[in-house]
């Protein structure tokens, strides 16, 4: 009796043949980057190769790439985030995690609202933490869009090495199209610079533990330079329009107050002498909304470098402490708050 083979399964047996005969030789730049793996951090050569096979350049993620919320003007950028929804939630995030952002306050001096704020804007308190594989992600910023490539090659980099460090099948994880991780949305080197185990379990989880994600937010400010105490921004009034000639993309405050005076700018809170700070102008739908911004508003943009997200963070965690201490009066008028 014959035996019959159908077409099906002779398909399925040419391309087993075929996957275990040949593997497709790697682009020459991802040949490189194994080569630099090996080499400076001594990975298996084959296995990087199987893993790296599994990724490949997405069109979605490249298109998000050339049309980033923060290209939004201000007023529409702003309305992102400054929702009830978003409010509401900070308020319960901080509610629900009272003691680990007090001990991480205490600890690090950056205030529990600002922590909050961060993670509301980033991810929505862990609701939205991206649905991309970090490996794909990665590898399409690394090896299909140029104008970055150093950098996410480096993102690639550092994102091995924290999966071995960590134990972590680099396969598993997901994140933003840009591949930024967890609840904080940490780029893989700054996991693996600022990412804290905060409450000493001897991991740094910041998919699912509440006390790392606040931790590890703190630490990364406190070492970018995070001034306790200080402030942040302040509206400012502007008599004409002198003011346009020091707007430019450098976000570091470098004018003194006798300078603003020189430019018909008034603060509208007074600050020390040797105070210096940077003019933002933001875009309203009729005119500009004029703001002088402090070193703890540049160690905003250490996070994110748009203007726009660090007011959008100061913004929302002003919000979120105000809502939040309407919400203690209330309790202590009923008496159930300590």
């Amino acid at each position: 009796m014959k035996k019959i083979i159908t077409p099906i399964l002779l398909v399925c047996a040419c391309l087993v043949i075929s996957a275990c005969a040949t593997r497709m030789t790697p682009p020459e730049p991802v040949q490189l980057f194994i080569k630099k793996m090996v080499d400076d951090h001594q990975f298996d050569e084959s296995s990087l190769e199987e893993i790296l096979a599994t990724a490949t350049v997405k069109d979605d993620i490249l298109k998000k790439m050339q049309a980033p919320a923060e290209a939004l003007p201000w007023y529409r950028y702003r309305k992102i985030f400054m929702t009830e929804a978003r409010i509401d939630g900070g308020v319960k995030f901080w509610q629900d995690n009272a003691k680990a952002l007090a001990d991480a306050q205490r600890r690090y001096g950056v205030p529990a609202e600002i922590i909050v704020a961060i993670i509301g804007v980033e991810t929505r308190y862990g609701q939205h933490t991206g649905n991309h594989r970090v490996i794909d992600a990665l590898y399409t910023l690394a090896f299909g869009y140029p104008p970055r490539s150093a950098f996410f090659q480096g993102e690639l980099e550092n994102y091995l090495l924290l999966c071995r460090d960590e134990q972590i099948d680099p396969l598993e994880l997901k994140g933003s199209y840009a591949g930024a991780m967890g609840m904080p949305q940490f780029m893989p080197s700054s996991f693996r610079r600022y990412a804290a185990d905060f409450d000493n379990d001897g991991r740094r989880d910041i998919w699912h533990d509440h006390a790392d994600v606040i931790g590890s937010i703190a630490n990364y400010f406190v070492k970018h330079h995070w001034q306790t105490g200080l402030g942040i921004a302040l509206p400012v009034e502007a008599r004409g329009d002198k003011y346009k000639t020091i707007l430019n993309g450098d976000l570091k405050p470098n004018l003194r107050l006798a300078e603003l005076e020189s430019l018909d700018l008034k603060i509208s809170v007074p600050l020390a002498l040797d105070t210096k700070v940077k003019i933002l102008a933001l875009k309203q739908e009729e005119g500009e909304e004029l703001w002088a911004v402090l070193d703890n508003f540049y160690c905003l943009t250490r996070y994110n470098h748009s203007p726009l997200y660090a007011m959008a963070v100061y913004q929302l965690s002003q919000a979120i402490f105000n809502k939040m201490a309407v919400s203690k009066m209330a309790l202590n008028k009923k008496g159930n708050f300590p």
